[in-house]
């Protein structure tokens, strides 16, 4: 049986932002906590939402890490608990949404954070006491203001999912003005973690048209525009395609994803310290080139597919594209460049078999396969 559910309200536009109060109270919050970290403070963007909520009491927590941790979710929801909130808005990119989403779990359910986690069978255990979550993503990647997952370091040192349609934002506020100030890097390595959800989406084997559809379209559009708006942050045009193919990207995850994040979310927790959009840049031309071989994704010519949206015809070469690509966008040549090592690898395949993206993969992996797409990837 196959799910096929369109999402939540979105807001789309240049200044969108200003929104922000009248979808609090759409949502019936009246006393926000809202979720950033230092980086969108110190540019001045929590600034903005915090005068698009007017008079509207809330109270703030910016200290949210690279990589969300259960640590971090514990701090804020001693805020929002203390401030007695009864509501979160996430201003941020994908680790601040994904944060507050931890927090709107654990300020409105009982136990440890790891008890709802998707592997450990806690999906069923996120009920609508969920606290409702406003997103206003400030970066073009995770796609998480329109998602129903968050992906949460927790106190074991596992990178896990936590997933539940209780957790998708109320609203997702998408301003494209909020990410003209994004650096070259950051906007490349968010832009391929879009592109990468679009196409791994795409190659999944699950039964979902409208999914594949917001997904090509969502490929066209990041991969025409993302070498623009590294190279011109100020290119409205560029910055306005990429959130869409961000939230594109999302949207159409629901219907699954591979090996590319299996292998990327076990390597964060690995070393938490690496981009995840980065990563899924670096293995996406290895996964691509394994699931080539798959029956579904020849007989449905997802690659071909794939190589009309990327403007490449149908005979071209989508994994040497990507690779082309990151070199254009000025991103790691593989993985030893951001400091990976080989003795590394047994943890980081036990980590990608047992996680939740393992199983939706088109083509199972085997630990002779993962060892094989993390050399290729080196």
């Amino acid at each position: 049986m196959s799910l096929i559910y369109y999402i939540t309200q979105v807001q789309f536009d240049f200044g969108a932002i200003r929104l922000l109060k009248q979808e609090c109270g759409r949502a019936g919050i009246t006393k926000p906590l809202v979720v950033t970290d230092p980086g969108v403070k110190a540019a001045g963007v929590l600034q903005q939402a915090l005068d698009a909520l007017g008079d509207m009491p809330h109270a703030v927590f910016d200290q949210t890490p690279s990589n969300p941790t259960e640590a971090a979710v514990r701090a804020a929801v001693a805020i929002y608990k203390s401030e007695r909130c009864d509501g979160l808005v996430a201003v941020g990119g994908g680790s601040a949404i994904d944060c507050a989403k931890g927090v709107a779990i654990m300020a409105t359910h009982d136990g440890p954070l790891t008890h709802y986690a998707t592997i450990e069978g806690g999906s069923p255990r996120i009920t609508e006491r969920a606290a409702p979550l406003i997103a206003v993503p400030t970066t073009s990647g995770t796609g998480s203001e329109v998602a129903r997952g968050a992906i949460i370091i927790v106190d074991d040192h596992r990178k896990l999912g936590f997933h539940s349609w209780h957790l998708v934002p109320k609203t997702a506020i998408c301003d494209p003005e909020l990410t003209l100030g994004l650096p070259p890097k950051l906007t490349a390595a968010t832009g391929m973690d879009a592109i990468a959800h679009c196409m791994e989406t795409f190659m999944s084997a699950a039964f979902n048209p409208p999914a594949d559809g917001i997904a090509l379209d969502g490929l066209e559009r990041g991969w025409a525009h993302i070498e623009r708006a590294t190279r011109d942050g100020s290119d409205r045009e560029a910055r306005f395609h990429l959130m869409s193919a961000s939230m594109q990207g999302a949207m159409a995850f629901q219907k699954g994803l591979g090996c590319v994040h299996s292998l990327s979310h076990s390597l964060g927790g690995v070393d938490p310290r690496l981009h995840h959009g980065t990563l899924n840049a670096m293995f996406l031309p290895a996964v691509i080139r394994f699931n080539a071989e798959n029956e579904s994704v020849r007989r449905n010519r997802r690659i071909e597919k794939m190589a009309h949206a990327m403007g490449l015809g149908a005979g071209g070469d989508v994994a040497q594209a990507i690779k082309e690509m990151n070199a254009r966008l000025g991103l790691p040549s593989g993985l030893a460049e951001m400091g990976v090592q080989r003795d590394w690898y047994p943890r980081i395949i036990q980590g990608a078999l047992a996680d939740h993206c393992h199983k939706t993969n088109p083509r199972e992996a085997s630990v002779a396969d993962y060892e094989a797409m993390l050399e290729a990837s080196m």
